[in-house]
């Protein structure tokens, strides 16, 4: 099943439902106004909505052509986004970027952090850049939404709140990421919104490309036309959705609407490319003793999808350009 939240003006918007080849939608209205509310009560909200699926797909229910600039992201905003760093190729990268040391718990226990979830990016929104020299980057990640999960949830049982699956830019400002930290308090200033894909989709959609808390699919980063990355989501994900559940829980539960993020995908084969330009830069600075990719500026776009083996868009395309900002 293949969920999307249609802008209508509110803070919300309101669900629908998509076809599988993504060309046409039916409003899901008369089952759940928006997909937050879908999800509080998802164990009666979920058969109804894949009934009004199955319709769609037979053309036994009312549907309208589907534009994705129409979109917002599926969840326009949500109670909570918390971002792992689940691929410990981009975490050695990046922290080599900085000057900083890889933490001596890198393979035992995942990095993340909890970053702003009031107001998310639609697929082709924009991204607003007010200053140039804070270093925009995109990061192409997997994501899941889940149910509600209460605390001590262990990785074996982290599969039944995992409701839906989509991908994400999680922009960030790599220029003001280091005097973050060295304050010893997180991200902040150098995380702004976030962009998600116009669809968001149930675990099954997914078919065997769903294994073990992973999605085992190539995600793909086009930065001015331009194919960067090809990256291999799946083998080299070290904590799985199930681990990072598993540690999100260890001290308090997570209410239905909770966005939890992969972190950038990437791979130690070169020849896969990037999903962000921080790690692209880094490579350069160690063969050829410093960086010469810049960062993003106005002008400038990013595309993010991820096909399934007959070459189909899942999640369908993130498209964004970089805008200068008041």
């Amino acid at each position: 099943m293949k969920l999307a939240t249609l802008r209508d003006g509110t803070r919300d918007g309101r669900l629908i439902v998509v076809k599988r080849d993504n060309s046409a939608y039916a409003l899901a209205t008369n089952v759940a106004l928006t997909l937050q509310a879908a999800l509080d009560d998802w164990d009666q909200k979920e058969p109804q909505l894949r009934a009004l699926a199955q319709q769609l797909e037979a053309g036994a229910v009312q549907s309208r052509p589907l534009d994705v600039k129409a979109l917002h992201a599926p969840l326009p905003r949500a109670y909570e986004w918390v971002d792992g760093s689940a691929y410990i190729n981009h975490v050695v990268l990046v922290r080599k970027a900085r000057n900083a040391e890889p933490p001596a718990t890198l393979r035992t226990d995942p990095l993340v952090y909890q970053g702003g979830s009031g107001d998310f990016l639609g697929p082709t929104q924009d991204i607003p850049l007010r200053d140039e020299a804070w270093g925009l980057d995109f990061e192409s990640e997997v994501c899941v939404v889940l149910g509600d999960t209460p605390m001590g949830t262990k990785a074996e049982d982290a599969d039944r709140h995992i409701k839906l699956v989509m991908i994400a830019n999680d922009v960030s400002l790599r220029n003001l990421i280091p005097e973050e930290l060295a304050k010893g308090f997180g991200f902040f200033q150098s995380k702004p919104a976030t962009a998600f894909s116009p669809f968001a989709l149930t675990p099954d959609e997914l078919g065997a490309a769903w294994q073990d808390g992973r999605v085992h699919l190539r995600m793909r980063s086009t930065l001015n036309g331009q194919l960067v990355g090809d990256a291999d989501a799946g083998p080299e994900m070290h904590f799985s959705f199930r681990d990072l559940i598993q540690h999100l829980t260890r001290t308090r539960a997570f209410t239905a609407g909770t966005i939890l993020g992969s972190g950038t995908v990437s791979n130690e084969d070169r020849t896969r490319g990037i999903s962000c330009l921080a790690e692209r830069r880094m490579i350069e600075t160690i063969d050829e003793g410093k960086p010469k990719t810049p960062f993003m500026k106005p002008g400038d776009t990013i595309e993010i999808e991820m096909l399934d083996g007959e070459g189909h868009s899942l999640f369908g395309r993130i498209s964004q350009t970089v805008v200068k900002a008041p």
